[in-house]
């Protein structure tokens, strides 16, 4: 997530699925991640070449993945699945001459945070399967940037602590 922290732009988030992947955009200024699409190509290889012409259609600086790591914290079946997703993804942005950051993000409960907000708002049948992947996106990518939001606000307070602290001695 560090790497992103030098980049200045907008970020594409990704909610990896076998059969769906759902697709967020962040805006220029970060506070804000927006769903735009959910691409169903068939296969790891395909998905990642289609994303990483998603990547550089829209101009981004980085892509966040999600990681669907154990209610425990370990790294399952499926979050080794991710990681080998965001490893196709990184040679396939190569591929298009594409130099940007691919960082994992843990996406505990966000497809139950989308579920809740289907239920909610009463999204049944079709309508909800060609919608729960691109929200479950935008949920991991807003908590990234949520993540990157608090990262600089405590980086920048360490660098006044600093130097304060310098000043008095």
């Amino acid at each position: 997530m560090k790497q992103l922290l030098q980049t200045k732009g907008k970020l594409l988030g990704v909610d990896f699925g076998d059969k769906r992947t759902g697709l967020a955009i962040s805006n220029d200024m970060r506070t804000l991640a927006s769903g735009i699409t959910q691409i169903s190509v068939g296969g790891m290889q395909k998905t990642a070449a289609a994303v990483a012409q998603v990547a550089k259609d829209r101009a981004v600086v980085g892509v966040v993945v999600g990681l669907p790591v154990n209610m425990d914290g370990s790294h399952g079946p499926r979050a080794q699945h991710a990681e080998k997703f965001a490893g196709l993804l990184r040679e396939a942005l190569a591929a298009l001459a594409v130099e940007i950051p691919v960082v994992m993000q843990d996406e505990r409960m966000t497809t139950m945070a989308a579920s809740r907000y289907l239920n909610e708002t009463d999204t049944r049948g079709s309508k909800r399967k060609g919608v729960i992947d691109t929200l479950s996106a935008e949920i991991i990518l807003q908590n990234a940037l949520d993540k990157l939001r608090f990262m600089k606000e405590r980086e920048a307070a360490d660098n006044t602590l600093n130097t304060r602290t310098e000043e008095e001695t």
